[in-house]
């Protein structure tokens, strides 16, 4: 649909190249048989068809510095568990997933079963960018601790129906695109419909308009000027690197759809604003202006920590939000750890060393709106981030973590 190529040998795919030459999945099979993979090369990370025996997960390949568990590369029903998704390079988890909803519907398979001990949210969105499924995230977390904890093999009677995207090389990332563009990843960061806070902004065609680079303030979306500062500092070309596999440059194809598909914006928002524009895209993924750094965050509440009493009310919220079963945990965790204001560019919350930090334009854009807003504000924003590291924790230690309390110099 947008230009990729499937390169097969036999009934066998080998190689998955993008409008632009790029390849995003390299397939080795087995030439004495040809339903064994030998090995899968994808954006970042290369999987090893050999099957090694995992000490938590039995029967596994090694995938990058982590290991994932072994599946039918001929014909997969089951999708894979993988040890430490935190080890692999950003990308490349999906990368594989998406390689394998490739082959499933190459092999005419109907659905697939997740059967491993970490179903969280991370993993529920990545999937949903390779398959399609008519059950929702809260049915396949519910078990995500118990799960982690027992490292569960038996399958989640939840299926997933393979639906592939398309991903396509630009300029400082990829975009990805099934029937329509769906995400792009820019300088690491994911703009998604509904993201928070980088978002996918789409706009509606105008006849006769046309795109320029040189509009950076009141642009469609309504977002505002970007700060001024010297000239092209932190651009990149905007557009796509057009190159055949033999790295010669070849015209691009043709821009998919047509008018009414409109523009892309990758924004970040905070509160009820836009913060800053990156880029803004065509329908078919091509940028047409970007991207651009996020201005840095001029707040005076930077670095500031918060009260251990301030903390303590965020844990109950943050409680709230997350998945239940990592409710008591994430409480605990968010209570005894450090949580500071910082600059993140275009992340509202992250993990540092001993602790957590949101971003500080949450404060001066919503604390104007009151304060129970803005803990609101920080509870959404440290949810996702805090039940990330409880699960990463609970599966490191093999059981259900309790915290005492720790500063960043007792931390390790």
């Amino acid at each position: 649909m947008h230009g990729t190529l499937y390169e097969a040998c036999g009934d066998r795919l080998v190689r998955v190249v993008d409008r632009n030459g790029v390849c995003h999945a390299d397939l080795v099979w087995s030439g004495s048989n040809t339903d064994r993979l030998v090995r899968l090369t994808v954006d970042g990370a290369v999987v090893d068809g050999a099957v090694i025996d995992h000490p938590l997960l039995g029967a596994t390949h090694a995938a990058g510095d982590t290991a994932m568990t072994a599946v039918d590369w001929a014909r997969p029903t089951e999708i894979p568990a993988i040890a430490e998704p935190g080890r692999l390079p950003l990308g490349a988890g999906a990368a594989i997933l998406n390689t394998l909803a490739l082959l499933a519907r190459r092999a005419g398979v109907a659905a697939l079963r997740y059967a491993g001990p970490y179903p969280t949210a991370a993993l529920w969105r990545t999937l949903a960018r390779s398959f399609r499924c008519s059950a929702d995230e809260a049915a396949f977390t519910a078990g995500a601790l118990d799960r982690a904890v027992r490292v569960a093999r038996d399958p989640i009677p939840i299926d997933f129906a393979p639906d592939p995207h398309e991903r396509v090389a630009i300029a400082g990332g990829f975009v990805e695109l099934r029937d329509r563009l769906e995400r792009v990843v820019l300088g690491g960061i994911s703009y998604e419909p509904g993201g928070s806070p980088a978002r996918l902004i789409s706009t509606p065609h105008r006849a006769g308009a046309r795109s320029t680079t040189a509009d950076h303030g009141d642009a469609p979306g309504g977002c505002p000027a970007r700060p001024e500062g010297p000239a092209g500092v932190g651009s990149a070309p905007g557009g796509e690197v057009g190159a055949a596999p033999g790295g010669a440059a070849r015209p691009l194809p043709a821009e998919p759809g047509g008018p009414g598909s409109g523009h892309h914006h990758c924004e970040v928002w905070f509160g009820d604003a836009c913060y800053a524009r990156v880029a803004t895209l065509s329908a078919g993924g091509r940028v047409v202006d970007g991207p651009h750094p996020v201005p840095p965050c001029p707040s005076p509440v930077l670095g500031r920590g918060f009260p251990a009493a301030l903390r303590d009310a965020l844990a109950e919220l943050v409680a709230e939000a997350v998945p239940a079963p990592l409710a008591a945990d994430a409480r605990a965790l968010c209570a005894a750890s450090e949580l500071c204001w910082a600059d993140l560019g275009a992340r509202a919350a992250g993990e540092l060393s001993g602790g957590f930090a949101v971003h500080a334009a949450l404060w001066d854009r919503i604390a104007p709106l009151g304060l129970a807003r803005l803990a609101l504000a920080l509870a959404e924003a440290l949810a996702p981030v805090v039940a990330a590291a409880v699960a990463q924790r609970a599966a490191a230690a093999g059981s259900a973590p309790r915290y005492a309390r720790t500063s960043p110099q007792e931390s390790r």
